[in-house]
């Protein structure tokens, strides 16, 4: 499985570097969309919607609102997601007692959207500023950073357990050693750049906040799968499930970042 795991990893690898770098702004647009395409066909089904007419008629109502927001201001989707993610923080926290706020079928659509339209606005956000392929670049690595330090921290150390209910392999020392790990990643951005004292606490908390979001999109899936009663979204990427096992923590992080940047220009 590893091995399986790796090899995928690194076939996908260069055409998630190469869509960044080398597409321009409009086609990365439909580069990532139809990553979404994909991660809200694994939606449907997440939402107990299992025929393939349901799932391909999800997808196609999605892609169909990226079609009406491309080239809108991404400020409203961005606070959409914003908000989202505060409230996807509580039902996380108080699961399972939140089960009876999303029961339903439609509800689960619903925040489906609220997962993965924010996520698409601020991918095609960054890609449009000065500096996006550095920026985007800058989010994966954070996500990839907080989870191998989780993984290989976790394993190494972990005793105490993060969310038992909904994800019982993680741990508080895997977050801390994924934070950790990503902290010395700003730290080297920081030298690099020249940052000044101000800028380096300021991206460092920025940093901070980022991997710990991308763990929540990680649990929000896993809190949906439970009640599901599947292991992955889907098996479309062999030895790594399905694409919103690759993508749920960059659906809570990419937003949030997003959010920061929009702030600060």
């Amino acid at each position: 499985m590893l091995k399986q795991r790796v090899i995928t990893g690194l076939a996908l690898l260069p055409v998630a570097i190469g869509g960044v770098f080398f597409l321009p702004q409009q086609w990365f647009a439909v580069f990532v969309g139809a990553i979404i395409l994909l991660g809200a066909w694994e939606w449907a089904n997440l939402s107990g919607f299992s025929s393939q007419w349901q799932r391909v008629s999800y997808a196609t109502v999605t892609g169909l609102m990226m079609y009406l927001f491309f080239g809108m201001p991404a400020s409203f989707l961005l606070g959409v997601g914003l908000a989202w993610w505060l409230t996807a923080l509580m039902l996380v926290i108080s699961y399972p007692d939140s089960t009876a706020a999303w029961r339903m079928r439609f509800v689960r659509l619903l925040m489906g959207w609220l997962v993965l339209m924010p996520a698409w606005a601020g991918l095609v956000y960054l890609k449009s500023q000065d500096n996006g392929n550095e920026l985007i670049l800058y989010v994966f690595v954070l996500v990839w950073g907080a989870d191998v330090g989780a993984y290989f921290s976790g394993r190494a150390f972990g005793r105490r357990k993060l969310a038992p209910h909904l994800s019982p392999g993680k741990t508080w020392e895997g977050v801390f050693g994924g934070l950790f790990l990503i902290t010395l990643v700003a730290l080297g951005v920081g030298w690099y750049r020249e940052l000044a004292l101000f800028h380096m606490l300021a991206l460092l908390a920025v940093t901070w906040i980022v991997g710990m979001v991308s763990v929540l999109g990680d649990l929000l899936e896993s809190m949906f799968k439970r009640e599901r009663g599947i292991k992955d979204s889907s098996q479309l990427l062999p030895g790594h499930g399905g694409v919103m096992d690759r993508i749920d923590s960059l659906t809570a992080a990419v937003p949030v970042f997003s959010v920061f940047w929009l702030l600060a220009s």
